[in-house]
């Protein structure tokens, strides 16, 4: 499939309380296929990864639970940020509490693989203290964390699934969106490829909530989210000289992506005329930093949606490109899996990918809690 249905969220009806659990359920699904027990995380080659997966039976045959198929740090991040916003705080409150529950997530890491700036980064936060969290009180916090913040993949993990969506699905609330998935972000991630990849997975998400256009979500975050982010983080006054200096990558990385698939126009979207495993091993390291796919904040999100472009309705299409590729497939298959159960549920999905998966109640609960939320006066 090169994209056929890539508009088909224009046809379908509202979100409901079953796309919400679909999307929580199905971001730990994608998580524990494309993580394998750290097998295919760390594999780096996708044509590697799909004569395995045609060994097990193909993705039809595989039932996701435990031991063999154990959820990674995202998705116990991704519970962390969830099951805080699904509190109903707001504001520092809202940030106090996240941050404790990443402290309590850090203790759940066994097998897990979180990467050293998530552990680094909550290592250093003391909720509930003056100074405790990223901001003017910690004027080296940027300093020390900015070495590690481009090689990263946990924030816009976190942003994306984590109830960003759930809690501010509105076009009338990007403001709230987008502030949460910054301080959030750079509690870990300072550096604004780090927290730009946790406003983009939150705003695609948001934009699946919405049935906007999957080929308009590349430019929205380009036009209407990072002005958001940059007037923020200047109001905040945190850091502001040196997000500026290293603001652009970002920006200029994705307008290369949506000039390469012809996303900045009207027109159809531009595939290569092979594209399979192989070739998009070769584009995805493209659109990386240093040539490990899905592992920074910008690229992350750009396979996801190069992924959801690509796939339509197609689940198992959609874990082919976003899951099983020579990459952090675990990360990319996380953003893209909840932006597609938003989308379609889980009426076309194997039951055995998602049945008994690792903490599919608390994902549910959680998402049960942010649609009620985000339905509340």
């Amino acid at each position: 499939m090169t994209g056929s249905n890539c508009n088909l969220s224009l046809r379908r009806s509202p979100a409901t309380e079953e796309h919400y659990r679909a999307a929580m359920v199905l971001s730990g699904a994608g998580d524990a296929l494309g993580f394998r027990n750290q097998r295919w995380e760390y594999n780096e080659s996708g044509p590697d990864i799909h004569r395995e997966l045609k060994e097990l039976g193909g993705l039809k045959n595989i039932q996701v639970q435990l031991p063999d198929w154990p959820v990674s740090d995202d998705t116990v991040l991704h519970l962390a940020t969830a099951e805080g916003l699904a509190t109903g705080r707001c504001g520092e409150e809202l940030l106090q509490e996240v941050a404790s529950r990443y402290v309590i997530a850090m203790t759940d890491m066994e097998g897990r693989k979180p990467g050293p700036s998530s552990i680094l980064g909550v290592s250093q936060l003391r909720p509930g203290e003056e100074g405790g969290l990223p901001g003017p009180l910690q004027p080296g916090w940027y300093r020390l964390r900015s070495g590690h913040a481009l090689h990263v993949h946990r924030p816009q993990v976190r942003g994306g699934c984590h109830g960003y969506p759930a809690r501010y699905p509105k076009p009338d609330q990007l403001l709230s969106l987008v502030a949460v998935a910054v301080e959030t972000g750079r509690m870990t991630h300072p550096h604004p490829t780090g927290f730009l990849g946790a406003v983009a997975s939150a705003l695609f998400a948001a934009y699946a909530v919405q049935r906007r256009p999957i080929r308009t979500w590349g430019l929205g975050l380009l036009s209407e989210a990072c002005p958001i982010a940059w007037s923020f983080v200047q109001g905040r006054g945190f850091a502001v000289e040196e997000s500026e200096r290293d603001w652009s990558y970002f920006s200029d990385k994705w307008t290369w992506y949506l000039e390469q698939r012809g996303l900045k126009g009207a027109g159809p979207v531009v595939w290569p005329a092979s594209y399979g495993p192989a070739e998009r091993d070769l584009a995805y390291k493209s659109f990386s930093l240093s040539g490990w796919a899905g592992r920074s904040g910008h690229d992350a999100p750009m396979i996801a949606l190069d992924a959801l472009l690509g796939a339509g309705s197609d689940w198992e299409e959609l874990m082919s490109r976003a899951g099983f590729h020579g990459g952090d497939s675990d990360s990319t298959a996380v953003i893209a899996a909840c932006c597609w159960g938003l989308l379609y549920g889980t009426q076309a999905v194997p039951p055995g990918n998602y049945q008994n998966l690792e903490y599919r109640d608390r994902l549910e609960s959680s998402a049960q809690a942010l649609y009620t939320l985000s339905h509340s006066p």
